[in-house]
């Protein structure tokens, strides 16, 4: 019976956070087991491009640590929580867009990590899509270890500022948050502005893979769109564009499960080094 729960549960998973969670714990065992050493996972440019050890594009992003403890644990559930609201989110339905954010934004984080000496960029990977969950949902209140409340978009920021409290290094933060802006500028920013167009295009053979219409394209809902969160200012509403825009946000607010709504209010914050 607990299996069949278990069975359950991991089924009802979305796919693409089903197979990178997978694969990031798969990865983790096989080197707590010795099965795999981590300098063969690591990323390394010249190993890459000279002995065509391609296999660390991948592997860079899928080790959490060669020690199966509390920290790899929360550090998997930390990355498992934010790809899934992603996913179940504003990616409902449009798996292979998904799929292109975690191409494009690896891609991103490999070029840069060729000048900045970090073997493994799993965490960064983690900290983009902690940054474009926060930016596609500003309203949702978080609760940082019950000390401190804070609106969503700030969460990345408070993630940064732990890492130097900790005296960790701040490259990881610094790239996965740039990457996520970057993402975020360009999908949901520099299409809606004057002359601006829609930069990155999903792949026919994904939307194929993920049995959706080819001719599908996304519109953001008037609170994801830039000016949906006031930082800082008097008036916590966002300003609407237009009657159409005013009547879309109530139509999606409509439509939105209330359940869901419910869970998402209010979400406490772990941070785990």
């Amino acid at each position: 019976m607990a299996f069949q729960s278990i069975r359950q549960f991991y089924v009802e998973i979305p796919p693409v956070t089903r197979f990178y969670t997978t694969a990031c714990v798969l990865t983790t065992l096989v080197v707590h087991l010795d099965i795999v050493s981590p300098l063969q996972l690591y990323f390394n440019p010249t190993l890459i491009l000279r002995k065509l050890q391609l296999w660390r594009l991948a592997t860079t992003f899928l080790f959490f640590g060669s020690s199966v403890g509390i920290t790899f644990f929360f550090n998997i559930v930390f990355t498992y929580r934010y790809c899934r609201m992603l996913e179940e989110g504003s990616f409902r339905g449009r798996s292979s867009d998904f799929v292109t954010m975690f191409l494009f934004g690896a891609t991103l984080m490999i070029f840069f990590g060729m000048f900045v000496n970090l073997l493994f960029l799993g965490q960064a990977f983690t900290l983009m899509l902690v940054y474009v969950w926060s930016r596609r949902n500003p309203g949702v209140r978080m609760n940082f270890f019950g000390v401190m409340n804070f609106q969503a978009p700030y969460l990345p920021w408070v993630l940064l500022c732990c890492s130097m409290i900790l005296g960790n290094t701040i490259w990881v933060d610094i790239i996965g948050m740039g990457v996520g802006h970057i993402y975020y500028f360009l999908e949901d920013v520099f299409p809606f502005q004057r002359n601006g167009y829609k930069f990155l295009k999903t792949p026919n053979f994904l939307k194929l893979l993920f049995n959706e219409h080819i001719d599908r394209n996304y519109q953001p809902l008037p609170e994801d769109r830039p000016g949906g969160f006031n930082w800082g200012g008097d008036d916590g509403q966002p300003p609407a564009d237009n009657n159409n825009a005013e009547e879309g946000a109530l139509n999606a607010e409509a439509a939105r499960d209330p359940q869901q709504d419910h869970n998402q209010r209010d979400i406490p914050v772990a941070v785990v080094n």
